[in-house]
């Protein structure tokens, strides 16, 4: 019997574990924090053996292979170790890929990910479409795999992910765009960073799809590298340089494989990210062959992702909007981008070694203050004090809605967009964003 060793034993891990056990493994999981009760439930369920708060490598390193969260970096004493040994180390996505047939459409980016994962994952389900959710949101695509198999899904797939996935192949990948963001997982190496994202494509064959941005200068270097064989949709904000999907006269078009248009004030997402994220989104759909209906209506309907610009509340003229998920410069750029109020922007958090120039110019034209949010605010103060606006300094969430409540004025928008991950002051990012939301909502 083959031994496999999960180390992490939140979601991902505990599915692959539940995996690994239906397929006859002997399986071992380890974490080194507390495991949440309701994966501690999962595991004795299926007479899992498991350990919380260290690692016992006489137990670890006998693994044939090990199943790796993505949230445990490669320098992870235990990790080090076990490549030692020679110790095969994958991904969930790339264990649960081997006990399916399944069709898989493959979300990746620095940006949009989720809203453009979301969005398609609505656009099949409403079509009647049997689809599972997974990857970064969602179920487990292992626990499906091993209790609920669908014949589609639909899966967001970070960089720490695609880094130990070998094998899987998507059937549509989707490469919405490539910026800076984790590079202190990445040796601070931005072409790390974007080797990362291009395993998108790999093993795809002339029977699948890629679909990514036209326009990112990153992406358009790092095409001429790679032999992609899988067929070609690349989209952008207007008709341009082979483009099949784009925005002409107010109508959103795709050319094929089946031609389709709507008005653009029909989408139900508004902002320029937006309409790459609405893009992509229906040429997978078109793809897949959902019927243009189908397309039409979902895109028209769906509500949006929680913690993406999402409107919270309007309290005595101000506007507060959460996007605690943008957890870097780019994706607080889009933000800023689509404000058309005076606007209080909330930053702060647990740099990824960011880089701010790009936000200043945007910055200046938008923004009426700023307060930042941090264990650590130093090198906020030193990028952006030089602008002149008015900065208010916070280090709890309580303190930083009341310093926005001070500084706004009726007519303005407080927007929470932290450029920054949010681990020095919160559980994650949706911690941040729930916060946020109770204390404006207690205004």
């Amino acid at each position: 019997m083959s031994r496999i060793v999960i180390l992490g034993a939140a979601e991902s891990g505990a599915g692959a574990a539940v995996l690994a056990k239906t397929k006859g493994f002997d399986v071992f999981v380890s974490d080194m924090s507390a495991i949440k009760d309701r994966y501690k439930e999962q595991l004795e369920s299926h007479h899992i053996e498991w350990e919380e708060g260290h690692h016992s490598e006489e137990k670890i390193l006998n693994a044939d292979e090990i199943v790796k969260s993505p949230g445990i970096p490669d320098n992870a004493p235990i990790i080090v170790k076990a490549r030692e040994q020679g110790i095969h180390i994958i991904s969930e996505i790339e264990f649960a890929g081997r006990y399916t047939d399944s069709k898989m459409i493959c979300i990746t980016g620095s940006n949009g990910k989720t809203t453009t994962t979301s969005l398609i994952y609505h656009i099949f389900k409403d079509a009647g479409y049997d689809v599972g959710l997974a990857g970064n949101i969602g179920r487990s695509l292992a626990l499906q795999v091993a209790e609920d198999p669908h014949a589609y899904y639909v899966i967001e797939l970070s960089s720490f992910q695609l880094d130990n996935m070998y094998d899987f192949k998507a059937d549509i990948a989707i490469l919405l765009n490539i910026t800076p963001d984790h590079l202190d997982r990445y040796d601070n190496c931005m072409q790390n960073y974007v080797d990362s994202k291009m395993r998108i494509v790999q093993n795809q064959t002339e029977a699948d799809s890629f679909i990514y941005w036209n326009n990112d200068p990153i992406i358009k270097r790092e095409l001429s590298k790679y032999d992609i064989r899988a067929i070609q949709y690349p989209f952008s904000l207007l008709k341009e340089n082979g483009s099949i999907g784009y925005i002409e006269e107010g109508k959103y078009v795709i050319e094929r494989p089946t031609p389709f248009n709507m008005e653009q004030e029909e989408l139900s997402l508004s902002g320029v990210h937006n309409i790459y994220n609405s893009l992509a989104a229906g040429i997978a759909s078109n793809i897949a062959g959902i019927k243009k209906e189908n397309i039409r209506k979902s895109l028209s309907d769906f509500p949006g992702v929680e913690h993406r610009l999402e409107r919270v509340a309007t309290v005595h003229g101000v506007t507060y909007i959460n996007d605690s998920k943008a957890t870097n410069v780019d994706a607080c750029w889009y933000a800023l981008e689509s404000m058309t109020q005076p606007t209080i922007l909330i930053v702060g958090g647990k740099d990824k070694g960011n880089d701010y120039a790009p936000l200043m110019e945007l910055v200046r034209k938008k923004c009426a203050g700023l307060v930042f949010l941090g264990a650590d605010n130093s090198k906020l103060h030193a990028a952006f004090d030089g602008v002149g606006l008015p900065v208010a300094d916070t280090h709890s969430m309580r303190d930083c809605v009341d310093a926005c409540y001070r500084m706004a004025q009726p007519g303005y928008t407080v927007l929470l967009s932290p450029c920054c991950a949010s681990f020095d002051l919160f559980k994650n990012m949706e911690d941040r964003g729930e916060q946020f939301k109770t204390l404006v909502r207690n205004l």
